[in-house]
């Protein structure tokens, strides 16, 4: 069987502790996933399952899918938290289509949500340890001797990194790592940034990219309404961005702040359906999933390098080759990880060694590629992005009367995902 997606849809997406800050991801998941379900004609009954995504889990609610379904779906509706990095809407996604292609499921709504302006705060484990055997203490006495060992270093506030615990290594250094040894030059990785502010700029001003976003207005008031992103740069330059440090390497880097991907906030829903009961109920779709892969390579390698390894496997599983793809989707994490991707697909050596392909993958004109912008422009809720891509491509093709497109994902822990989708 077949999947159809129905219907798409996200929020706009805004930075971090900007007009979002008093929203967390079940809220914004809420907005997203009610108006995709809206969009698609369906009522809330013929949902057989909601898949969401999210990489940030608040502590207090880490079954973000529940949360979010009791708030907008019937309360019989099961629902499932994924969490595959900066690909975990893509993980959602991909989990609704073999659902319904086992016949476990008609209707799934599936997507994602980060607030990354509400991340968990912990304590170092020496706190959290003194406080567990502290709270089993008989007498006030026991209990307040046993901080005695307690130092001030040990009250310090832990948030969650953005590292690989493996290497240690952040996502930032590796792309710095990958821009050197790929030979990614600044004047490159900025021109790339430049575009994909340009082309994000001219999608919002025309409404292509605004089409897909559901307006949110913001409590407590709901007077004020957010419905466009905020971190679209239409009036960046390369000599501004030239004048950005490096963040990552002071000295020799070249990755900055202006060729890398915000923390933002947002969240995105698709609503997939059977393809075959879809057309017998007269229902119009804006694409179907044809294929998709997912790889994974060393972290202490090339660690944001695995779109390069999904996209053949995902364009063999299609019976396609890169000359089928009309318009290809690349999640922009860093300019240097795009551009370092774009270089192995088009490497007869990397298919040789990395591969073991005679020739190399190639990939579509770049005009063809993020024709709206990216992740650099638009933002990256790292549970949401996999779901904006995917509805941002399929409104594309149809607007261009494309047939096949390519979505690609990097992700942490040297994750790669790539998914074809077509229209008919």
């Amino acid at each position: 069987m077949k999947t159809a997606i129905i219907a798409g849809c996200r929020t706009p997406f805004a930075r971090s502790g900007s007009v979002f800050a008093d929203l967390t991801a079940i809220e914004l998941g809420k907005i997203a996933v009610r108006d995709a379900l809206g969009r698609s004609g369906l009522k809330g009954e013929r949902v057989d399952q909601l898949i969401y995504g999210t990489v940030v889990h608040d502590t207090q609610a880490p079954n973000i899918a529940r949360e979010v379904g009791l708030a907008v779906l019937p309360k019989t509706v099961p629902a499932v938290t994924v969490s595959r990095a900066c690909s975990s809407a893509n993980q959602a996604i991909t989990d609704a289509a073999q659902m319904i292609e086992v016949g476990q499921a008609e209707v799934v709504v599936a997507g994602g949500a980060e607030s990354l302006s509400h991340v968990p705060i912990t304590v170092s484990d020496k706190l959290s340890k003194t406080l567990v055997i502290a709270s089993r203490g008989k007498t006030l006495g026991q209990r307040l001797s046993l901080f005695s060992s307690v130092r001030p270093k040990d009250l310090i506030p832990v948030t969650p990194a953005i590292a690989e615990p493996t290497t240690g290594e952040t996502m930032g250094e590796s792309a710095e790592r990958m821009a050197k040894e790929n030979g990614i030059s600044r004047e490159d990785q900025d021109a790339w940034a430049l575009r994909s502010h340009e082309l994000a700029g001219a999608g919002t001003q025309d409404g292509r990219l605004t089409r897909e976003i559901t307006p949110v207005y913001l409590p407590p008031g709901y007077e004020k309404v957010i419905d466009r992103d905020n971190g679209v740069r239409t009036d960046s330059s390369l000599e501004k961005l030239a004048k950005l440090r490096p963040a990552f390497d002071r000295r020799y880097g070249s990755v900055s702040a202006g060729n890398s991907s915000p923390l933002t906030d947002g969240a995105s829903a698709l609503v997939l359906m059977n393809a075959e009961l879809a057309a017998a109920e007269g229902i119009d779709a804006i694409g179907y999933v044809r294929s998709w892969a997912w790889t994974a390579l060393d972290p202490a390698g090339q660690l944001l390098q695995g779109p390069a390894y999904a996209a053949p496997l995902a364009l063999d599983r299609a019976g396609l080759t890169m000359k089928d793809i009309g318009l290809m989707e690349m999640h922009e994490a860093f300019a240097a990880q795009v551009l370092s991707n774009l270089q192995a697909l088009s490497s007869k050596q990397f298919a040789r060694d990395e591969l073991g392909r005679s020739d190399a993958v190639g990939h579509p004109d770049v005009d063809v590629i993020n024709v709206m912008g990216g992740s650099l422009a638009i933002g990256h809720p790292f549970g949401a992005t996999g779901g904006r891509i995917t509805v941002t491509l399929l409104n594309e093709m149809a607007r261009r009367d494309v047939e096949f497109g390519l979505i690609t994902v990097c992700a942490a822990g040297g994750m790669g995902f790539a998914m074809v989708v077509e229209r008919r």
